[in-house]
């Protein structure tokens, strides 16, 4: 089998983590495997591994000829059978497979609202939809939406899935107390609700001034990160909570961490959460998404129902006074993790599927 993964960048996002975590670990396993990064690179391209082959296109517009010409060429040079299309790339593997009619194109739907499916456009993947061969989606609320309202019926949801990262050392070294620190791993984005961690926050300094919560991810420098420092300076959190950005290192980030957390009004399958098991971290996470699916509340972590910020902060602080619980936690969230949403049971259902919608078509 011959797979290119499909990504428009390589920055740190749950969609461009997974289409690295597809290429290495299908690198592993079969003939040829690689990733194409269509418009930008990122800090994630320090994570694909060397067995991994990589071409960037610097696709300037919607339209570029020249990057559509240079896919295609390399398409046909690695006799790619497979193009895996993460998120909004699919239009450029519709683009390719007009050329190369032979090629099958996976779409890999990560859409991150989706509380909100109601609101979502659909008249271009409606369009879209007659060249893919297969859908896969990262919860079950979008393989339900892809048959129901695209009326497409091979869609398939496979859990995102996690990977120890291979950084060689560690480079963010996280302020505060050593031991008292609670990390966020999400992307500055309206959905990932910042604003309900401040809140949480803002009640901690009162209670516990000596822990610190350090938010990681991208910030795309627009209206939301500049609400969210103003809100940091407000609620004068400025000893309280720490803005990273993106960070290369995330297993040395969460080596220093001592419970992860997600404020989120809306998600799929959150990689951190994920992350934050393999790394066996003690959690505190938002019920939105399929993140039930693998946080049992009081079981392996704390699961809080959206803008509760009182019940998210008491979730939290029963976590800083008790250290036995947050073990617990944290042994029963990895053993969870490694047996249900580790790559090797996430591939073993993908390769199935694959084969026989290979062979189906």
């Amino acid at each position: 089998m011959r797979v290119v993964q499909l990504i428009d960048s390589l920055e740190a996002g749950g969609a461009e983590r997974m289409a690295v975590n597809y290429a290495n670990v299908l690198a592993e396993e079969i003939e040829f495997s690689a990733i194409v990064a269509t418009r930008k690179e990122g800090i994630l391209k320090k994570q694909i591994s060397n067995k991994t082959n990589y071409l960037f296109l610097n696709k300037k517009s919607t339209l570029d000829i020249k990057a559509v010409f240079t896919l295609r060429k390399y398409v046909k040079k690695h006799r790619i059978q497979i193009i895996q299309a993460h998120s909004s790339s699919f239009f450029l593997a519709v683009l390719i497979k007009l050329t190369l009619p032979a090629i099958k194109i996976i779409w890999h739907d990560h859409y991150g609202n989706s509380e909100f499916l109601i609101k979502r456009p659909k008249a271009i993947l409606w369009l879209a939809k007659y060249f893919f061969t297969g859908i896969i989606t990262v919860n079950e609320k979008l393989q339900v939406w892809a048959q129901q309202q695209l009326h497409f019926k091979n869609a398939i949801y496979l859990p995102n899935f996690a990977v120890i990262g291979n950084e060689t050392h560690r480079q963010t070294v996280l302020k505060g107390q050593h031991g008292k620190r609670i990390v966020c791993l999400a992307n500055l984005r309206p959905q990932k609700n910042h604003f309900l961690l401040l809140e949480v926050a803002a009640k901690l300094k009162e209670s516990h001034p000596e822990w610190t919560v350090h938010l990681t991810g991208k910030n795309f420098k627009d209206d939301y990160a500049q609400r969210l420092k103003d809100g940091i300076k407000e609620k004068q959190l400025e000893n309280q909570v720490f803005l990273y950005d993106s960070c290369p290192d995330i297993s040395g980030v969460l080596e220093q961490a001592e419970i992860g957390i997600l404020t989120s009004d809306s998600e799929g399958l959150p990689v951190a959460l994920l992350e934050y098991g393999l790394h066996r971290k003690a959690v505190v996470m938002t019920n939105v998404g399929e993140v039930a699916a693998v946080l049992q509340d009081k079981n392996n972590g704390f699961l809080v129902q959206p803008n509760n910020a009182m019940l998210f902060y008491n979730s939290v602080v029963e976590l800083i006074d008790n250290k036995m619980l947050r073990e617990s936690f944290a042994d029963q969230l990895q053993q969870r993790v490694m047996h249900h949403f580790s790559a090797t049971a996430v591939m073993v259902k993908y390769r199935h599927w694959i084969r026989i919608t290979i062979t189906n078509e």
